[in-house]
């Protein structure tokens, strides 16, 4: 195999073929100018551009930065397409494979899950196995038609990927070419969930299982980039360790005497689809993309592209609404159908309370269903291709993931421990970056961080041990494990209509972290405040500027006077006349900051 060098594909002009639609014409034009200027009017009247700025200026103003430090402007144009490649398209043709995940803690009541989701819309199977327990594949693909239906196993340990090949090779008849022994290299030797396996059996075990694939027809690799992105790593750092894991595979299986062809054949991708639309679907061409270049560069010919299997974000979904991870789940399945999936499994919106019921599984199952039957997503061929912003997105993900590639090279390769406690602290910083976002709501978690219930029933499931996930929520929804003892007192000032704006901000802020309020209601004055005090340490006023110079000092006394010890105001308090306050509220403060401090407050 040859030496990764150089960079990306050669630039190619994006041109449509003979004979297709054109949605601009050729001598067509638009103005630039035109939009810049309707747009700078919405913003103006939204107070989020000045009146003296140039309308020019919407373009910084509405471009937002990844955690890989690319820009994504507003809108798509045609020069964004200039001497872009287009190598590694989607070669997917119809309808993705619907894999459903499984849970197998208990064989037969695995094989009846198994019977169902493939009786009910499911095409294929991800077997989640219990720790490193032993299980009786006879019972757990009872009635499973095994030529038709893949099977594939999630961050299996060693002993159970030998059981499953042993029970492969004892099957009569033909296996369907999808399905994968599943041996997870990397993922056993990096994660905390693989500590204890033998990371020395698993690389002897590599060669002869990849043997055995071979004869039997199948896959032998899984290149896991979900493992990363459970620890929170970016979509570049995600695909970039995918494609280096994908590369020390390559370079193990040709030392072993594999063909690079054949090799490449023997290895499946397994990549994490988000609720962030366009992001997904251009990491997953950017990730064919970056595949095609490392074939080329390994000297392969023909029909060798990456085998991609798509699944839903763990750590975008939540324990708290969990209603809401049907959409999150939704719009990740679509993004990974229109990014070209081979396969895709969306995780059941209820996995994060436990174990899966039949109610969680039909949904995951039907939303792929539904995509391809209903909604027809699956009917074009990488829908996305041509779409300026997208191919633009492409690009820069496709690059970012090299550079990442490029590191992990650098280091020695992805199966180094230098590479891995190198990528590791890149994650760490990405993660801390994300928090951040979190922390402000600037990054919001419907559900989480913004319109939590705090009187919600959640549903009741069963124990499950959790893989190891890093949750977007995991501060917010650490809180609301443990309610604050008491509430807030929410002084209203004013009638409904004055004070409603503030007073649902506090409240929602305040409920994220699990403390409900107490509130005054209408009021017309300092007497009416008090009067509905009762006694909380914690109050926050929430009122208009005009009640907030009018009354807000005499209120902030009279509440210190009769027990107040900690007072917050619904604003930013440097831009109000009252001044005696010990904290604030507003657009952009550091939410999990200021909650911790109220929290305190009220422990006391």
């Amino acid at each position: 195999m040859t030496d990764l060098e150089g960079g990306l594909d050669e630039p190619e002009e994006l041109q449509p073929a003979e004979g297709t639609l054109r949605l601009v014409g050729e001598h067509d034009t638009y103005d630039a100018g035109a939009w810049e200027a309707a747009t700078a009017a919405v913003l103006r009247k939204a107070r989020r551009l000045s009146e003296d700025a140039p309308d020019s200026d919407v373009w910084s103003a509405l471009t937002r930065t990844t955690l890989d430090g690319i820009a994504v402007a507003p809108i798509g144009q045609q020069s964004d397409l200039d001497g872009l490649a287009t190598a590694g398209r989607p070669q997917r043709a119809g309808a993705w494979d619907v894999r459903t995940q499984v849970e197998v803690i208990d064989d037969k009541a695995a094989n009846e899950a198994v019977l169902q989701d493939l009786e009910n819309g499911a095409t294929s199977v991800l077997l989640h196995l219990d720790g490193e327990s032993a299980h009786d594949w006879a019972t757990v693909l009872h009635g499973v038609l095994l030529d038709l239906a893949p099977v594939v196993l999630d961050r299996p340990s060693t002993g159970q990927v030998e059981a499953f090949a042993s029970f492969l090779e004892g099957v009569d008849g033909a296996l369907h070419p999808g399905t994968n022994l599943s041996l997870d290299l990397q993922t056993l030797e990096m994660l905390p969930a693989g500590a204890s396996d033998d990371a020395a059996a698993a690389r002897d075990l590599l060669a002869p299982l990849a043997r055995r694939a071979f004869q039997l027809g199948v896959r032998a690799l899984v290149v896991d980039g979900t493992a990363l992105h459970d620890e929170g790593a970016s979509d570049a750092q995600e695909l970039g360790w995918a494609v280096a894991t994908g590369v020390a595979y390559l370079r193990l299986l040709a030392d072993a005497g594999f063909s690079v062809e054949h090799a490449a054949r023997l290895v499946e991708f397994r990549l994490a689809a988000t609720d962030e639309q366009l992001t997904t679907i251009a990491k997953l061409r950017a990730a064919r993309r970056l595949w095609a270049r490392v074939l080329e560069a390994s000297g392969v010919e023909g029909d060798a592209s990456m085998v991609l299997h798509a699944v839903t974000s763990r750590p975008m979904t939540s324990a708290r609404d969990p209603w809401v991870n049907m959409l999150r789940g939704t719009v990740a399945a679509f993004a990974a159908g229109v990014g070209g999936a081979d396969a895709v499994t969306v995780v059941p919106f209820d996995e994060p309370l436990g174990l899966p019921d039949a109610l969680g599984r039909r949904v995951a199952r039907n939303t792929s269903s539904l995509l391809i039957e209903e909604s027809h997503v699956a009917a074009v061929a990488d829908p996305a291709g041509g779409s300026y912003a997208v191919e633009k997105l492409t690009d820069d993900l496709a690059a970012a993931g090299w550079a990442e590639l490029g590191r992990a090279e650098s280091a020695g390769g992805a199966l180094t421990d230098e590479a891995r406690a190198a990528v590791k602290e890149r994650v760490k910083e990405v993660a801390a970056a994300r928090d951040a976002q979190v922390a402000d709501r600037s990054r919001p978690l419907t559900g989480v961080s913004e319109f939590p219930d705090l009187a919600e029933a959640l549903p009741e499931r069963e124990h499950l041990s959790h893989r190891h996930v890093r949750r977007y929520g995991w501060a917010y929804e650490d809180m609301r494990a443990a309610p604050a003892p008491r509430p807030v007192f929410l002084a209203t000032m004013g009638p409904i209509a004055a004070h409603t704006a503030r007073a649902t901000f506090a409240t929602n802020l305040l409920a994220a972290g699990g403390v409900a309020v107490e509130a005054a209601g209408a009021t017309d004055g300092v007497a009416a405040v008090t009067a509905a005090y009762a006694g909380q340490p914690v109050v926050c006023l929430a009122g208009t500027d005009a009640a907030y110079a009018e009354w807000g000092g005499d209120l902030v006394a009279a509440l210190r006077a009769a027990g107040a010890t900690y007072v917050v105001l619904a604003g930013k308090p440097g831009e109000r006349t009252i001044t005696d306050v010990d904290d604030s509220c507003a657009m952009g403060v550091d939410a999990l900051g200021f909650l911790a401090r109220i929290r305190e407050e009220l422990s006391k």
